[in-house]
């Protein structure tokens, strides 16, 4: 078997989604075009799901006015009635009425593009809080610029200060300085990012595998790679992003992984599992599992309600923008979570000025310790991304919620996510798929997430025309069933096994038929990786990848071998941790392998196969315990990602 398109079409394979999104990001307005950034798309997105509160993906027009001013259009009524009667006027058929997320975008970026609103703060450079940055990328280099937003870099590296600033390993990095001018030469090693990821999630990177000392090109190479890698693991979206761009500290890449690391950690502990006391936040007659399929921003802005019901108050936050701009609902919220003894106190409303007034508010939190992420500045400009980090970081530290009795608790570890689910969750938003993943049956039950899985694995499979993209109120079940039905279909087109799978399984969440097919999307994506290298085309299969890690081994002088996926002896990560060292010589350090062969010894073993094949350049979203209990699916997806790594001959080369 030979292969040699070397490493640019594996860039290209892995990071297909990357044009898709680039251009799913513009939006003509007449003869114009305005191209939304990756970031902007985000917060919009963001800001559709606070207004379109049952999920349906629409908004009423009547609802347009607020949805505008929430991203900074003040346009005066008249304006907009007039939009409306103009939309309702062209629009026919289920959807008259309403508004999708994709045509609330259009008409954004129309108003973008005729320049309607100077206080549309989330699309326009505000020359005083964004720094316009030319020159970094081949794009770039063709007129494209990139915007950094100046808060979002004294945000993240005060928090690197903060929770990293002790780390004996980053004494020659750490503090970076109080503007956070130098953030970007402090990535450039690798090892900060690396110990940014285990922060937000623990022991995702074997710390063994990170190299700390003496320093050269290559090593700090080798530790970007590790933390691209690790990162894509725990469902962050790096297409598009190379060690090689990390190295030169590129600014908006640099904010923008450090943004995704750090939401995951804030996000992760918005469960059950960590805080019981979410099933206080249940709404009449609704269900646990009804509130846990709900984005972590919606459970945040529910917890934030929670407790101004319970100060007494009849405000309420329906967002982290334009709603928290005067600090009251801060100033309340704070209140209502801070212990008698913590000394917070409610002084910040007796202040009229909005400046001042979140200044007083900030110190109150400094109180609870949890002065992070905001400065007043930011919490007037109502900024969303640090908006949410604060009040993310508030629940993690003070959620404020009674444990639940018993009785109530009773069947809750039913719908915690589990390792295989969190597994594809990760690949799934590693993709880049829109809209992120939260929730795997819900988030999967419209089929829209699924057909963009097919679509990466074999472009132009999806007939887009027959996919229901908006959903009308009447019929939207049935429209959700159509385009399950069909992803059905495209299943049996490439061949899966969905015996026994129908649509309605899909649209109505069924954990074990969706789990069925989500695998086999995962391997056909995988297999397709190592198909697509391959000169002669042909697919490749299982068989064919046991006998390529036997030979590799063989070959290498190693004395381990594989007989199958089910193989017992793969429990102690030996075969793993030989093939990293066969693809590239001398990576292993084995006088850390343990050989007990016990369970501590082989989780341990585990990990540090797993890390050194990230950090040679595997993608690979297994975990250690899928290897230490003989998981026949990971372990091929392991196998098979570096097969495709050992393939790739100018994977270590300088990118040109």
């Amino acid at each position: 078997m030979k292969f040699g398109k070397g490493e640019n079409a594996f860039r290209e394979l892995l990071e297909r989604r990357g044009t898709n999104s680039t251009q799913s990001g513009k939006m003509a307005s007449g003869d114009r075009t305005f191209a939304f950034t990756e970031e902007h798309l985000e917060e919009l997105s963001e800001t559709f799901k606070t207004i379109d509160k049952d999920g349906s993906g629409h908004i009423d027009l009547s609802e347009l006015k607020t949805a505008l001013e929430i991203v900074g259009f003040k346009l005066p009524q008249w304006q907009v009635r007039k939009m409306v009667e103009d939309w309702d006027k062209d629009t026919n058929g289920p959807g008259k009425g309403t508004l999708s997320f994709d045509e609330f975008q259009n008409m954004c970026a129309g108003l973008k593009s005729q320049d309607v609103s100077h206080s549309f703060k989330k699309m326009v450079n505000k020359r005083e809080n964004l720094e316009t940055l030319g020159g970094m990328s081949t794009a770039s280099s063709e007129g494209t610029t990139h915007s950094v937003r100046l808060e979002e870099q004294l945000a993240f590296s005060d928090w690197v200060n903060s929770n990293l600033g002790q780390d004996p390993d980053l004494k020659h990095l750490l503090p970076i300085d109080p503007e956070g001018r130098t953030l970007y030469d402090k990535v450039k090693d690798g090892i900060l990012l690396c110990k940014v990821i285990n922060h937000s999630c623990p022991d995702t990177i074997d710390e063994r595998a990170i190299n700390k000392r003496n320093l050269s090109v290559y090593t700090k190479h080798e530790n970007l790679t590790l933390a691209l890698s690790s990162a894509s693991a725990i469902g962050c979206n790096v297409v598009n992003i190379d060690a090689h761009d990390l190295s030169k500290g590129k600014p908006h890449l640099v904010l923008g992984l450090l943004w995704q690391i750090i939401r995951i950690g804030l996000f992760n502990q918005i469960t059950l599992e960590h805080c019981p006391g979410l099933a206080n936040l249940l709404g009449d007659g609704e269900k646990i599992d009804e509130l846990m399929k709900l984005s972590p921003e919606a459970i945040l802005l529910r917890w934030v309600n929670h407790h101004l019901e319970r100060a007494g108050i009849n405000r309420r936050c329906n967002n982290f923008q334009t709603d928290v701009k005067d600090s009251e609902i801060y100033s309340y919220l704070l209140k209502q979570i801070a212990n008698n003894d913590s000394g917070v106190t409610m002084e910040a409303l007796s202040e009229q000025d909005f400046l001042s007034r979140a200044e007083i508010m900030l110190q109150q939190a400094d109180k609870l310790g949890c002065r992070s992420f905001l400065t007043p500045q930011d919490v007037v400009e109502g900024v969303y991304k640090l908006n949410v980090a604060f009040v993310a970081n508030l629940f993690n530290n003070h959620p404020g919620l009674d444990k639940p009795d018993d009785a109530d608790l009773e069947g809750l570890e039913l719908i915690e996510e589990n390792r295989e689910e969190k597994t594809y969750r990760n690949w799934m938003n590693s993709m880049g798929v829109n809209p992120h993943v939260n929730w795997l049956y819900s988030d999967l039950a419209d089929g829209i997430v699924i057909f963009q899985l097919y679509d990466i694995i074999r472009p132009g499979i999806v007939d887009w025309k027959r996919v229901h993209s908006k959903f009308s109120k009447l019929k939207k079940f049935m429209e959700k069933l159509e385009n399950c039905n069909y992803a059905v279909e495209l299943g049996k087109k490439l061949k899966f096994s969905l015996v026994g799978i129908a649509g309605q399984d899909l649209a109505e969440g069924n954990p074990t038929l969706t789990l069925a097919l989500i695998w086999q999307l995962m391997r056909a994506y995988t297999l397709s990786i190592l198909t697509q290298l391959a000169e002669s085309g042909n697919p490749i299969v299982e068989a064919e990848i046991i006998a390529w890690v036997n030979t590799k081994l063989k070959e290498a002088g190693k004395t381990s071998s594989i007989r199958s996926f089910q193989d017992s002896s793969l429990s102690n990560a030996i075969a793993v941790i030989d093939l990293v060292d066969s693809i590239k010589p001398g990576t292993i350090n084995y006088e850390v392998i343990r050989t007990t062969n016990d369970q501590e010894d082989n989780v341990a073993n585990a990990k540090y196969a797993i890390s050194m094949s990230r950090k040679i350049g595997a993608r690979i979203y297994a975990l250690p315990e899928d290897i230490t209990e003989v998981k026949p699916k990971m372990i091929m997806t392991v196998f098979a990602c570096l097969m495709a790594r050992d393939y790739v001959p100018n994977m270590d080369s300088k990118k040109n």
